[in-house]
């Protein structure tokens, strides 16, 4: 007859599905819940696909550090693990500072930026006052164009921790409208 065959790794595999399936259902809801935001505010959908893109790769990598978890640290060394981690994720982050910040920035500009592209606005800064255009918001970066055509690149860490005048808004058809 049939002999059933036991699984000693039974539990990590059901725990391993759990997880993908919970990677895939906050996915999609995050994605929803981002659009929704974007169309409610207008914002362009380039940007906002960048957005739900770092958001993706967040939950990746919390799913991926969920299932080595599971299959290949011991619980008596689960301590141990997650401190070895973010002892590496410590010394990157401070070695890409820069980099880290400018996303944060970024993310953080799409969700309550006071501006849009195409708005005219002033940067207060007391050494190097601007005054231009914005021609796009990178996730790094943003793009401003001045009145003598001189196009600038500018931080968005920066950008956050100045003040910021909208002298001139600009009205714009929302991507996501038919």
């Amino acid at each position: 007859m049939f002999k059933i065959i036991e699984n000693p790794y039974l539990q990590e595999e059901i725990l391993t599905i759990i997880i993908l399936i919970v990677f895939l259902i906050l996915k999609s809801i995050i994605a929803k819940i981002v659009i929704k935001y974007a169309t409610l505010n207008d914002a362009l959908e380039h940007r906002t696909n960048l957005i739900i893109k770092y958001i993706n790769i967040l939950l990746g990598v919390l799913a991926i550090l969920s299932i080595v978890i599971i299959w290949g640290v011991k619980r008596d060394q689960i301590l141990l693990f997650i401190s070895s981690v973010f002892a590496v994720v410590g010394v990157a982050s401070f070695a890409q500072w820069s980099i880290l910040s400018n996303i944060t920035a970024g993310i953080v500009l799409f969700f309550s930026y006071p501006f849009k592209i195409g708005d005219v606005i002033k940067i207060h800064d007391k050494d190097f006052p601007i005054e231009a255009e914005i021609e796009d918001i990178k996730a790094f970066y943003i793009l401003l164009k001045t009145i003598d055509g001189e196009t600038i690149t500018y931080p968005n860490n920066l950008l956050m921790q100045k003040g910021i005048s909208v002298i001139k808004k600009h009205k714009e058809i929302s991507e996501f409208t038919d």
